[in-house]
């Protein structure tokens, strides 16, 4: 039912510093900018998914909504959004595994810069059923046009996004029996904790449960992101030429995988850069 991520939510207090963020980050122009319904809105469009960044905009309950949801909980990651090809059916199976889904409702969105608009379909689990993170399922009508690279060493996509859970067996059983994402991996690690991969179209969720206990076992939250990149050192250039801190490379848990942190420019999300390394000829 579910053929990928659609995209991810991110809270901000300032679309235009949030924007401007990103297009440094991604080496990208944004896709789509809209406001409506209490907010602004900003698109990245990458090769597997798209970011949405939304601030509060206005004087409204929606609006205040927003606020409040940024007042409480901080700026970040605030929803994930499944991509199926079928919403009739995905609700169908929302349904039959008990996670109550809203009714489909059909929207429409408008580019204030080209005049474009875009249809889907969709639809929302409730929260409390999905462990406390906020998840939509979508069918588009027709594709998103993509975010321009602003360089050669521009972000290609998600590698994988990083909830954060301490209860890895229900977490399991939400991501992989429920929602029927396949299960790539399974490991613990004393350093690392529990990391459960679960097969999300070309992308990874990647469920991990620390080594140091939390209190909140009902909840789970999403914690961070990890963006692809054809070169690795190029891409640190680049990021380090404008200014953000960033670690020197290093290898991946993931066999055949370099990464390095960001410690800025990420608008308070936990960022990783990744590139797969080239096998070597035997």
């Amino acid at each position: 039912m579910i053929t990928g991520l659609d995209h991810v939510v991110v809270l901000l207090q300032d679309i235009q510093a949030g924007s401007a963020a990103f297009e440094t980050l991604l080496a990208r122009k944004p896709s789509w900018q809209n406001s409506g319904e209490g907010a602004d809105r900003v698109l990245f469009t990458l090769d597997n998914m798209s970011l949405e960044l939304m601030a509060p905009a206005g004087e409204s309950p929606a609006a205040d909504r927003i606020r409040n949801v940024i007042k409480i909980w901080g700026e970040g990651l605030a929803s994930i959004c499944f991509a199926t090809g079928d919403i009739g059916k995905m609700h169908r199976r929302l349904e039959r595994v008990a996670l109550k889904p809203d009714p489909i409702a059909e929207v429409d969105n408008t580019d204030r810069v080209s005049g474009q608009t875009l249809h889907w379909k969709r639809t929302r689990a409730m929260t409390d059923l999905t462990r406390g993170v906020r998840m939509f399922f979508l069918e588009l009508a027709e594709p998103r046009p993509p975010s321009a690279k602003t360089a050669d060493t521009a972000v290609l996509g998600l590698d994988h996004i990083v909830i954060s859970t301490e209860d890895p067996e229900r977490a399991a059983a939400l991501y992989g029996a429920r929602l029927g994402l396949d299960m790539a991996l399974d490991r613990s690690h004393q350093e690392w904790g529990q990391l459960m991969f679960f097969r999300c179209g070309d992308l990874i969720v990647e469920v991990v449960k620390r080594p140091v206990a939390g209190n909140d076992k009902a909840h789970d939250k999403l914690w961070g992101l990890s963006w692809r990149v054809a070169d690795i050192d190029a891409t640190r250039a680049r990021l380090l030429a404008a200014g953000l801190q960033v670690s020197e490379p290093r290898a991946g848990r993931k066999p055949g995988t370099r990464v390095m942190s960001l410690y800025s420019g990420t608008c308070g999300i936990h960022t990783l850069i990744l590139e797969k390394t080239p096998r070597v000829a035997e």
